[in-house]
């Protein structure tokens, strides 16, 4: 897995480069010489953030003895009334 580095410039100029780059690897774009972002695919983004690609109400469905489960929420009751600004 390789990395690339682009200058602000050049990633304004040819996105699609950048986004050609980040499949092989992490592209850090610079600013005055100095890396201030780092582009990666999301693939990658979840996996450093520990977090999971499966879609939320997924998971849930496999949670065991979720079935036959009744979820019935109170009424908040909440009134909204318009303000006049004058």
């Amino acid at each position: 897995m390789g990395n690339h580095k682009f200058t602000s410039g050049n990633f304004t100029r040819s996105v699609s480069a950048v986004k050609r780059a980040a499949l092989e690897g992490p592209v850090f774009i610079t600013e005055r010489g100095r890396p201030a972002f780092a582009l990666l695919k999301i693939d990658d983004y979840y996996r450093m953030a520990g977090k999971s690609t499966t879609p939320l109400l997924k998971v849930m469905d496999g949670i065991p003895g979720g079935e036959g489960f009744d979820f019935d929420p109170p009424k908040l009751g909440i009134r909204v009334q318009a303000k006049s600004l004058d």
